[in-house]
């Protein structure tokens, strides 16, 4: 089940700051972890410490999470959110009980054992802390989808219900079949063609960022691999190797339009 989700590393680095900032402050007000022993001084010496490790903990698995996402041909899923934040949590309590251990007992002869230390204060400080990561990391992911949603496109069709919403960027090529287009898209990391019923002058005069290539063939520059000359006859390779024919009469135009796009 998909899940909404963020990859921007600039909103994860947000997170990781406010992350290290609620920590500090839960540990500040609520007293755990002994806290409740320290003057203000050592609080202000030891905790932000706390807020630090959790911080950097986050930052450091985003390569982790972007692996994820990518592999998993950009769709988050609540498995992929589910694991994430189970390493996230595992990894932090490692840290910080070696940070209680090293730093915040370096001189005490009998610290707390680390089941007592999991049990009774970490367990219900990762059950504090979570629900704020969780509710910042779907709130992110909630205002990209609306970004990308905003950004589609929509190839209408002559029908109530013909059409195809899409990202500009995903269409690679259309081209004109008697009184239909075929549009050819990218769904994912897949190549996927639809037949919709509409002129091809219509979807040129809506949408100009697509070059009118030949009189039945519209194309993306975005997607432009290279140049291919065949029997004396022009075209152009697109990803996924869609190769699409340029007529004497656009051949000049498509040639500048798309070195701008490309250099």
């Amino acid at each position: 089940m998909k899940y909404p989700f963020d990859p921007k590393l600039k909103h994860h680095i947000i997170i990781g700051l406010l992350l290290a900032v609620w920590i500090f402050i839960f540990l500040y007000f609520t007293e755990p972890l002994d806290v409740n022993q320290f003057n203000n001084n050592e609080k202000l010496l030891y905790l932000p410490g706390y807020g630090l490790l959790g911080g950097l903990c986050y930052v450091t698995f985003l390569p982790l999470q972007y692996y994820l996402y990518k592999s998993f041909k950009t769709s988050w899923t609540i498995l992929n959110e589910v694991i994430f934040l189970l390493i996230f949590s595992v990894i932090s309590i490692t840290v910080t009980w070696f940070y209680y251990l090293e730093i915040i007992m370096m001189y005490e002869q009998n610290p707390n054992t680390f089941g007592y230390m999991l049990t009774s204060i970490y367990m219900p400080a990762i059950a504090t802390i979570l629900p704020i990561l969780i509710i910042g990391r779907f709130g992110f992911g909630k205002y990209y989808e609306k970004q990308i949603d905003d950004q589609k496109i929509e190839i209408k069709g002559e029908g109530n219900y013909e059409g195809l919403r899409l990202q500009l960027n995903d269409v690679i090529s259309i081209q004109s079949s008697d009184n239909y287009i075929e549009v050819f898209y990218l769904s994912g990391n897949n190549l996927k063609k639809t037949l919709i019923r509409n002129k091809l002058s219509v979807i040129a005069d809506e949408f100009p960022e697509l070059l009118r290539a030949h009189r039945s063939y519209l194309i993306n520059p975005f997607h432009f691999q290279r140049w291919k000359t065949e029997n004396g006859k022009l075209l152009v390779i697109l990803n996924h190797q869609v190769e699409v024919p340029i007529s004497k009469t656009y051949k000049n135009d498509i040639k500048a339009m798309i070195n701008s796009t490309t250099n």
